[in-house]
């Protein structure tokens, strides 16, 4: 059977908001959140729309993407003003688009507005988009994104920023005309810390991520091999001398509910398609390379060789049903509440939702959900 791969589709301000809660209390249910991705997969309104909902039916948190086609500060920016209690994340904020100072004025402007909600999301993107869309070569990624991390964290302490390595050089000494000093965040301090998350999927930069970061944002993550994706994590945990209850694992799932799962996956499966085929290259795709280390990869490759050569349609139909599955949630009333049971069972705190089909319907199967 051939499938449709269509354009994306498509579905306004409020009242100042207040603090939100986000206790990661050993034995909690899973919490639950909702991605809203980037135009044009969710248009701009779309995603106001979706996190005013999110918000009145007591999701947890609500994340924004960006990519060539949209940056998410703008957008967490608006979201400050008509949300009220539901915590902003970014999923992620593109490390090659932005020098770490400026990341962090930006994480302390949106954390005062929305009264201590903000998380702050990084990823580095992969080769192709980093050298293709930034500019900026995808050269050693495990202290790139470590020294990143440093930078922010010292501007969000309010200390005098003076971080001299082998990535950044911040103030840039003896360069230029000589005039640069070690500058301070000239906000006032959070009052709550901003949680730093990662979006990675490599072993290296997810034990990494165990290490340094509060929280790990894994895509296309597989309940099924949740044993192998989230040892490396354990590693950088145990490496750290952390808790693991000092990270949370909030993976981003693609979901859709229909009648039939058959249709669900349809709505679901261009996303998957785009990713699979086109984020990346043949050299180099993160995603298909996921894929192969869960035994999809034949699918993964066919998609992407039809995906490059022009043919969308195409590249929707080689994945199976089976890989779609594996790395998403295609849902009917009935299986919805066993699909969500995977995920916590597979040590998930925090399942970050990415909604397709009718996106109302199953937010509020999954509030209900999560009352009962």
């Amino acid at each position: 059977m051939r499938h449709e791969c269509p354009a994306p589709t498509s579905t306004s301000p409020r009242r100042r908001p207040t603090p939100a809660r986000n206790d990661n209390t050993e034995g909690a249910a899973v919490r639950l959140g909702v991605a809203v991705a980037y135009w044009p997969w969710f248009r701009l309104k779309e995603q106001i729309d979706i996190a005013r909902l999110a918000d009145e039916l007591g999701f947890d948190s609500v994340w924004v993407a960006e990519t060539w086609g949209q940056e998410a500060v703008s957008v967490l920016g608006h979201l400050t003003a008509v949300t009220e209690r539901i915590r902003l994340g970014a999923a992620v904020l593109q490390i090659p688009a932005r020098q770490p100072t400026a990341v962090a004025a930006a994480a302390a402007t949106l954390n005062d507005l929305s009264a201590g909600r903000f998380m702050l999301g990084l990823g580095l993107s992969g080769p192709q988009v980093s050298e293709g869309w930034y500019g900026v070569p995808f050269t050693r990624p495990l202290a790139r994104t470590r020294e990143y991390l440093e930078v922010v964290r010292a501007a969000l302490s309010g200390k005098p920023v003076d971080h001299q390595g082998e990535q950044w050089a911040i103030p840039a000494y003896g360069q230029g005309l000589g005039q640069g000093l070690p500058f301070k965040l000239l906000a006032p301090p959070a009052d709550r810390r901003v949680p730093l998350y990662l979006g990675v999927s490599g072993a290296r930069t997810v034990e990494q991520a165990g290490a340094l970061a509060d929280g790990w944002l894994p895509f296309l993550f597989s309940p099924d091999h949740a044993q192998e994706l989230t040892a490396p994590l354990l590693r950088g945990i145990e490496k750290a001398g952390r808790d693991r209850s000092d990270v949370d694992v909030a993976p981003i799932v693609p979901m859709a509910l229909a009648d039939d799962v058959a249709t669900a996956r349809d709505q679901i499966r261009p996303f998957i398609t785009f990713y699979l085929g086109g984020m990346g290259s043949q050299e180099k795709n993160f995603y298909v390379d996921l894929a192969d280390r869960y035994g999809h990869g034949a699918s993964a490759r066919a998609c992407q060789e039809r995906f490059l050569a022009g043919d969308r349609r195409g590249a929707a139909a080689e994945l199976s049903d089976d890989l779609i599955d594996l790395v998403s949630l295609p849902a009917t009333d009935g299986t919805l509440p066993e699909g969500l049971a995977r995920y916590e069972e597979a040590g998930a705190d925090t399942v970050i939702a990415m909604p397709f089909g009718n996106r109302a319907r199953l937010l509020r199967a999954l509030a209900a959900h999560r009352r009962a």
